[in-house]
């Protein structure tokens, strides 16, 4: 066992935070304690926050753990990349939750894992909000298993034990579905799409969630708002929150500010168990796959271009924009526009998020041909 004593913090320059020597107690129960279980065990945040306050210092107690042989170096550079990425996306979600209120004392929060890297993220990090937050929160993980071609079903269940988070697999056949559904050479968003979310939607209400975690990051946030933009004519993106018209449910993304590099990352260094999609990831020219690489060239040339674009979601000036319903031009004051009729309903926002093609095959056209 380590225990590490912080110092208080120093309001002289950052120069001399060197010179800070914090009193440093090493117990040695047993030699296996360091080379490994401390490290995967213990509070990362923490060892990161002596990390920020004495660098120099916690680098050179590390760096003779190794020379004496008491820290392998596996364990040494996963606590110092692991504890960096995660801390940086925690501090982010910690953000995004307090910007928006998203999780408040006693809500039930279906967090949807689908077995990539985005929910696997979303998931890991929220069970470390949920150990510190000052409200409680329960979580259900919850997968919706396709009955895809060689879906492995085994995956999910086998890590969601091992993390120890109550969960629930749902099987619902939709892509036999799908496939009847979509000509050969279309994409099967649309469809696929509506009929996901809708399941997830009912299930919440089933089990009783009042939140419904979605792992949508910045950079979807800024792809939806050009796709709405060059294809649909409208300046909306992804909201971070959304309640139901019903006020049954809400719609949450706490992953929104951070960054999809940041996230693949993370995915690396945890290896997660990655599940890939078989139906839309194999299909090419999918118009948000267009956008993401517009956005990836643009980043060539501007750096800080999704930066820039997340930051002017939340810097919008009205009277710079030609919404009449916006700005009133006649007497130069702002007004307050109402939300249209519909874009608060929960199943509307789930159906619609990924969905910019194939605009013929509308909800009552599924429900028709489910219901026959």
């Amino acid at each position: 066992m380590i225990i590490l004593r912080l110092p208080e913090r120093s309001n002289k320059r950052k120069s001399s935070i060197s010179s800070v020597k914090p009193k440093v107690y090493l117990t040695f129960v047993r030699i296996k304690t360091l080379t490994g279980e401390f490290f995967r065990n213990s509070n990362v945040f923490i060892i990161n926050e002596f990390l920020n306050r004495c660098p120099v210092i916690f680098r050179r107690l590390l760096f003779s753990l190794r020379r004496v042989k008491l820290l392998v170096l596996e364990d040494f550079v996963k606590l110092f990349v692991e504890s960096k990425t995660k801390t940086k996306l925690l501090k982010k979600m910690g953000k995004a939750i307090r910007d928006f209120s998203m999780i408040e004392e006693g809500d039930r929060v279906m967090v949807c894992v689908s077995g990539g890297k985005d929910s696997y993220t979303m998931l890991d990090l929220l069970l470390d909000v949920q150990k510190r937050a000052p409200v409680k929160f329960e979580i259900l993980a919850v997968n919706l298993d396709q009955k895809q071609p060689d879906f492995p079903e085994e995956v999910l269940p086998a890590y969601l034990q091992s993390v120890g988070v109550e969960y629930k697999i749902v099987e619902e056949d939709t892509y036999s579905i799908v496939t009847r559904l979509v000509p050969e050479g279309k994409t099967f968003c649309s469809v696929c799409s509506r009929l996901r979310r809708g399941i997830l939607y009912n299930t919440a209400v089933q089990e009783n969630c009042t939140k419904i975690a979605l792992g949508h990051h910045a950079d979807d946030v800024i792809a939806t708002f050009l796709l709405n933009l060059f294809y649909v004519g409208q300046l909306k993106a992804m909201p971070p929150i959304l309640r139901s018209d019903d006020g049954r449910n809400t719609v949450i993304r706490p992953l929104v500010y951070c960054q999809e590099k940041e996230i693949t990352k993370f995915a690396e260094e945890k290896q997660f168990p990655i599940i890939p999609c078989n139906l839309c990831g194999s299909q090419p020219n999918l118009k948000r796959a267009r956008v993401k690489k517009l956005i990836d060239e643009l980043a060539k040339e501007i750096p800080n271009v999704r930066s820039s674009i997340m930051t002017a979601l939340t810097n919008v000036t009205g009277s710079h924009l030609l919404d009449n319903e916006l700005y009133d031009f006649e007497t130069f004051a702002p007004l307050l526009k109402q939300i249209p009729l519909g874009h608060g309903s929960v199943e509307k926002e789930l159906d619609a998020v990924f969905d910019h093609s194939d605009a013929e095959f509308d909800s009552g056209k599924i429900l028709a041909i489910l219901n026959s």
